[in-house]
């Protein structure tokens, strides 16, 4: 959990186009009888992130008593402003590339469900479930930083034209977002997700169709210009960062987020 913390923290800064994180401020909120190892391997789950992950560290924090376990906290980083990537500037034509796949939300619901009502899953392998749950947690543990550090490898980046992570909103949600007070529309046309999550998610009830599922720590969604999107997608994957195409930038159903009926739907088992 603390990984996933300072993972889903720092995404935030990345997803602005920022190469290094100057450190993070921690907060946690725990109840007056939590363990103290628990309390304690957070912490130190963070720490680890910080400088074994992204060569970080951690320079305070905040711990308060809460009936809610809430772990968070604040990261910052430096960067010409002139090299910001925004949220917006999206344009017509661009492709849009994901950097990690889908379906955190119904994979996790199994993990809770396989402590408490293992029943409910009694259809599924256990060991597939398993490696499902591990990648689900490789993914929120794996930090976007790569993705920047491939950005910054190009002299001029200007054509990746935004960007954003992809966490609580979804895929989807995040990618309205790139459109928003502009007269574009983005059609999905491919959707990569980790194994299992879409079954797991049609029984569980989970938005998976329209990509609407909750994400945590999730990938980078990059609107990058039409003839560069495969080089920069090649560059991404000799870095060793999973990457896949997945929609178009549009003029058609102004404002919406439309996923392909014909969507190529690509089951992950690694990253």
């Amino acid at each position: 959990m603390g990984e996933i913390t300072a993972c889903n923290v720092t995404n935030d800064i990345f997803a602005m186009n920022v190469p290094e994180i100057s450190g993070i401020l921690i907060f946690l909120a725990i109840k007056t009888d939590t363990p103290i190892e628990i309390a304690e391997g957070i912490l130190k789950g963070i720490k680890f992130f910080m400088e074994k992950k992204i060569n970080s560290k951690v320079l305070g924090g905040h711990t308060i008593y809460c009936e809610w376990p809430l772990m968070g906290g604040e990261a910052s980083g430096f960067i010409n402003k002139e090299k910001i990537i925004q949220k917006r500037g999206v344009k017509a034509g661009d492709k849009l590339i994901l950097t990690k796949p889908i379906g955190i939300q119904g994979v996790m619901a199994a993990y809770r469900i396989l402590k408490d009502m293992p029943e409910i899953l009694e259809t599924y392998s256990i060991k597939e479930l398993k490696e499902s749950i591990e990648l689900a947690i490789k993914v929120m543990t794996t930090p976007n930083q790569g993705v920047v550090k491939v950005i910054h490898s190009y002299d001029d980046f200007s054509f990746i034209h935004a960007m954003s992570d992809i966490t609580g909103f979804g895929l989807a949600g995040h990618a309205k977002e790139m459109i928003m007070d502009v007269a574009l529309s983005i059609i999905i046309e491919r959707v990569p997700y980790i194994k299992l999550a879409k079954e797991l998610s049609d029984e569980l009830g989970y938005a998976f169709s329209e990509c609407e599922c909750h994400e945590t720590a999730g990938g980078m969604l990059l609107s990058v210009q039409s003839e560069r999107a495969e080089e920069f997608s090649n560059a991404l994957n000799s870095a060793g960062i999973s990457n896949w195409i997945v929609g178009t930038i549009t003029r058609d159903f102004h404002g919406v987020v439309k996923i392909d009926e014909n969507a190529e739907l690509l089951e992950i088992d690694k990253i």
